[in-house]
């Protein structure tokens, strides 16, 4: 491969850290689709023959069918893909085959096909949190009046709707869907042709290539186009993100599933026995999409430190940039296919979430604002009201709207008998009418506005 530069080969060493071939070989129909581009661009502005362009996309035509049938050599020797595909090219067409690196470099070659790969994942991840988003949207139309205790610190708050809930995930993971479209726009323009760094002297048409392969337009700077990485790591942080968020609800569903909690009961698809006790549900796969939320957090700080500190342009330091993003992308997509999958057979305990809300109180909120709203007291007083009457219930180890008027009236004696319609939670709840607000006629707006964007 080096030509007459060298007079011996790479030392036994170097064979085996310089290769790429046993992961690099995913970026196949990539690079197939990139040397067409580029050969048919070739033939077409007379810098090879029609007749050595014909036979360069027939020879990939025929390693694209090896490859698929599963019959295609890959070689260590070789190093990488596209060295692989090149040397099989020769072996099939002969010397012809040696005009397709016409005009390219394989640091052009190599960062064409990571990004179109990159933006097929995109794509993917796109889907995967679709199907995720239409699953919690099915168990939200569902529970729309199902009441459960809304939490901060983990402490009941106020009462809110299972339906809520879940919607709120949906709103999270839309933005994940928004970063990876986001991704995708950025990434797309296309690096074919800057060559090894500085362009090439030979007259090529990289529009003609940018447009055959599906990219917005060429790359403007050839150094830039060589280097960056930015695309991978924009992908990797959108990764991470959209783990963190799966890993939240991961949590929520270990928690909820628990017989201390009893909200849901994951079915037998997504749970695992014990080797040891008969009685165990163990919800390992929201466990294991939880713990993998490190791994894909690890992807994106070891590339961004594999490029914190490279000149431009290209370093073989950025071979280490395909393994993290594979393995992010397969990390991601299977949690997002394990989660959809919980979530979508998972099965509502209604009951248990009721009495877990009835609990802590939930519903001095609106108390303190019946206070403001009836009484006209300052909300701070109006707090301070609320508060005591709380303690007086908790003293006598009862509900709000269980406690005796004659009770709250030795607080403040202005309350009246109607204060008692707004401390139930099903009136607390249907009360929360404010734009996102939990009201199930609210929450019926927001289903509709995802069915409607689904569409």
């Amino acid at each position: 491969m080096w030509g007459g530069r060298f007079a011996s080969g790479p030392a036994a060493i170097m064979r085996e850290i310089t290769p790429s071939i046993d992961f690099d070989k995913r970026l196949a129909g990539e690079d197939l689709a990139g040397s067409r581009a580029h050969c048919r661009m070739l033939a077409t502005e007379g810098i090879i023959s029609k007749d050595d362009g014909q036979a360069i996309l027939g020879g990939l035509d025929a390693i694209e069918k090896e490859i698929a049938a599963g019959t295609f050599v890959f070689k260590r020797e070789l190093e990488d893909i596209h060295l692989n595909i090149e040397a099989r090219l020769a072996e099939l067409i002969g010397p012809a085959a040696g005009r397709l690196h016409t005009a390219r470099s394989r640091n052009d070659q190599v960062v064409t096909d990571f990004r179109l790969w990159v933006r097929s994942a995109c794509v993917r991840a796109d889907e995967g949190l679709m199907v995720l988003q239409k699953a919690l949207l099915a168990q939200a139309e569902t529970h729309l009046d199902t009441i459960m205790p809304g939490f901060t610190h983990m402490q009941v708050a106020q009462p809110v709707t299972f339906a809520h809930h879940l919607m709120a995930y949906v709103e999270m993971f839309g933005r994940d869907r928004g970063r990876f479209e986001d991704a995708r726009k950025r990434l797309n323009e296309s690096p074919l042709g800057a060559a090894a760094l500085a362009g090439t002297s030979f007259a090529i048409d990289r529009d003609a290539t940018a447009k055959a392969l599906g990219f917005t337009r060429p790359m403007r700077n050839s150094m830039d186009a060589i280097s960056a990485r930015d695309f991978a790591l924009e992908y990797l942080a959108a990764c991470t993100i959209s783990a963190v968020n799966l890993s939240r609800l991961a949590g929520e569903l270990v928690q909820w599933s628990t017989p201390a909690f009893g909200f849901v009961r994951l079915s037998d698809a997504f749970t695992t026995g014990s080797s040891i006790m008969p009685q165990k549900r163990n919800p390992d796969a929201a466990e294991l999409i939880r713990g993998k939320t490190g791994r894909v957090l690890g992807d994106f700080v070891a590339l961004a430190t594999v490029v914190k500190g490279l000149v431009l342009t290209y370093g073989t330091d950025l071979q280490e940039d395909k393994e993290r993003v594979f393995d992010a992308a397969d990390t991601l997509e299977l949690s997002l296919a394990a989660m959809a999958g919980m979530i979508a057979d998972l099965t509502a305990n209604p009951q248990k979430m009721l009495a877990a809300a009835e609990a802590g109180y939930p519903t001095a909120t609106d108390l303190a604002d019946w206070v403001v709203r009836v009484l006209k007291k300052p909300f701070r007083e109006a707090h301070h009201i609320a508060g005591s009457i709380v303690k007086a219930a908790e003293d006598k180890g009862v509900t709000l709207e269980k406690l005796p008027l004659a009770e709250m009236q030795a607080i403040e004696p202005a309350i009246t008998q109607d204060v008692f319609a707004v401390l139930s939670l099903e009136s607390s709840v249907k009360s929360r009418m404010s734009l996102g607000g939990t009201a199930p006629a609210r929450v019926k707006e927001q289903v509709a506005h995802w069915k409607a964007a689904f569409k």
